[in-house]
């Protein structure tokens, strides 16, 4: 292919604190979003409760808002790349509010959708803006930087999940909504003010030959014509719908396994099993995500890859067989979600390194659409749950997890390590000619 773009310019060293109060400002920001997606499972069989429209109609909305929120994420990543991250996120902000508050007011299956849309919109926003952010500030940790800012989104309901959970229990599941969604969008609406991008393209810093990265920066059109992205976002389908099948559904495993409110103990910690579980894996699911980047930064994002996916299939075999023990469930979970998390600091990365970072943020929500695709297969677990049990979930998601290892390590790495070499070679020949033309 041509590559029509420059070369980043290195007037500006990544370096200076200013760029980590960027970073800690976007992770702030992406935990004020995560109940949006993790504390949902809480609210799953209240609403049943309170309305029987059954888990396969009420987890529609869950299927919706990912769809919207990752869809939508190359729409708004252009108006960050254009206008900058400030304005986007005031308008996430303001959108994960009234999403919760429709929720709370909700009586019918249509005004949930109406709120799971707007919802989605609103984390869209919040979470494309953020992660590119990252990537742009960060071009030689952008494993790091990726996974920090990821890990708010995966762990940012650790913290909450319990309030949430005894605000359930003694207000009611609408009063949750309120109080929660007002609190989290206003938060974000504030820390949207002190939100930048750098004013200058940060150089790379070609470290290492495990971490290619390429010298263009690729526009979105060109990206979608190459097939080592199409490559990354089947692997990243496969390895997505898994999470979201676990983490829309663990609620309904856990009461379905008969542990849901079985006492777990566990350093010094005692907690029914579910709520036990949910809180250790936004833990982990958060510590993940950074980690994972790191690794990646250091032995490279294939290898990477292959280590996080094969374990999560292992975790998933150990749920499918003991999964009916509490303390089994408790821990293969947040091992799971230790090692699924790490997608969403991987595959930015690796688009960031392979793309190029002045157009990071819309060709990472290109990317990102993945998820959206996932969340489609999200309602059949429930379905096939109903016929085969949920050892039948569990086998289709290993099996997932262990093709997408495979992917990474023996498919995605080769092609992906060509596609550098071949774009950079296509590079300094053009800029060759270009100065014997001079």
């Amino acid at each position: 292919m041509t590559a029509s773009t420059t070369a980043p310019a290195v007037d500006t060293a990544p370096s200076g604190g200013f760029r980590w109060i960027q970073l800690a400002m976007g992770i702030v920001c992406m935990a004020m979003i995560a109940n949006l997606q993790y504390g949902w499972t809480l609210f799953v069989d209240p609403i049943d409760a309170k309305y029987h429209w059954g888990r396969a109609s009420i987890q529609l909305a869950f299927t919706l808002f990912v769809v919207v929120e990752t869809w939508l994420v190359p729409v708004e990543a252009w108006f960050v790349d254009k206008y900058g991250p400030r304005v986007v996120i005031m308008f996430g902000g303001v959108m994960i509010t009234l999403a919760w508050i429709l929720n709370s007011y909700a009586d019918s299956l249509v005004l949930l959708y109406a709120g799971a849309i707007v919802g989605g919109i609103g984390a869209g926003c919040v979470y494309g803006t953020c992660v590119g952010n990252a990537l742009k500030w960060f071009p030689d940790r952008r494993g790091l930087a990726a996974g920090a800012t990821a890990a708010g989104f995966g762990a940012g309901a650790a913290i909450t999940v319990v309030p949430i959970a005894h605000m359930i229990a003694e207000s009611g599941y609408q009063q949750a909504f309120l109080t929660f969604g007002i609190g989290q969008g206003v938060i974000v609406f504030i820390l949207a003010f002190f939100m930048r991008k750098p004013l200058h393209a940060l150089p790379v810093r070609r470290k290492q030959l495990n971490l290619p990265q390429t010298k263009i920066d690729f526009t979105p059109p060109q990206v979608l014509r190459t097939p080592i992205f199409w490559i990354m976002y089947l692997v990243f389908v496969m390895v997505a719908a898994g999470g979201l099948m676990t983490a829309a559904q663990i609620a309904p495993i856990a009461k379905d396994f008969g542990i849901a409110n079985t006492p777990v103990s566990l350093l010094g910690f005692q907690m029914a099993a579910l709520t036990f579980a949910i809180s250790l894996d936004r833990i982990f699911d958060g510590f993940g995500r950074p980690f994972f980047g790191w690794v990646s930064d250091t032995i490279g994002r294939e290898h990477t890859m292959f280590i996080a996916f094969g374990t999560a299939a292992l975790m998933l075999l150990t749920l499918s067989a003991y999964g009916h023990i509490p303390i089994v469930f408790v821990l293969a979970t947040a091992v799971y979600f230790g090692v699924f998390g790490e997608i969403y600091s991987l595959f930015p990365a690796t688009c960031g390194d392979t793309f190029g970072a002045k157009f990071a943020t819309t060709n990472n929500g290109m990317l990102y659409t993945a998820k959206g695709t996932a969340a489609l297969l999200v309602p059949l677990a429930s379905l096939i749950a109903a016929s085969y049990g949920w050892q039948a979930v569990f086998i289709l998601i290993v099996a997932l997890n262990a093709t997408a290892a495979l992917l990474a390590l023996f498919v995605i790495k080769p092609m992906r390590r060509a596609f550098i070499l071949g774009s950079d070679t296509q590079a300094s020949e053009a800029a060759a000619r270009n100065a014997r033309i001079a």
